[in-house]
C-alpha cells in the first residue's frame, strides 16, 4: 500500500512541476516586450513633437516670407534701370 501512495505522490508532484514550469518562465522575464509607457513619458513625448512641429511651421513661414520679400525687391530692381536711362 505505501508504494502505491508514494508512486501517486511522486506522479502528482511531477505533473504539478510540469504544469507550473511555463508560469515560472514568465515570472523570470525581467520586462515583457510590450511594457506599458507611463503617462508622464507620453505627455513629454507629445509635447516635444508639438514643439518641433510648431518650430518647423514657423521656419517654413519665415522662409516663405523672405522669398516673397526677395521677389518684390528683385522686381523693383529690374524696373529701376529701365526708368533711369
Amino acid at each position: 500500500m505505501p508504494s502505491r501512495f508514494v508512486k501517486l505522490s511522486v506522479t502528482a508532484l511531477i505533473s504539478a512541476a510540469i504544469g507550473l514550469s511555463p508560469i515560472a518562465v514568465i515570472a523570470a522575464d525581467p520586462l515583457p516586450a510590450s511594457a506599458p509607457v507611463s503617462q508622464a513619458e507620453k505627455s513629454a513625448d507629445t509635447k516635444s513633437k508639438k514643439k518641433a512641429k510648431k518650430n518647423k511651421k514657423a521656419e517654413k513661414k519665415a522662409k516663405k516670407k523672405s522669398q516673397k520679400k526677395a521677389k518684390a525687391v528683385q522686381e523693383t530692381a529690374s524696373k529701376e534701370p529701365a526708368t533711369q536711362q
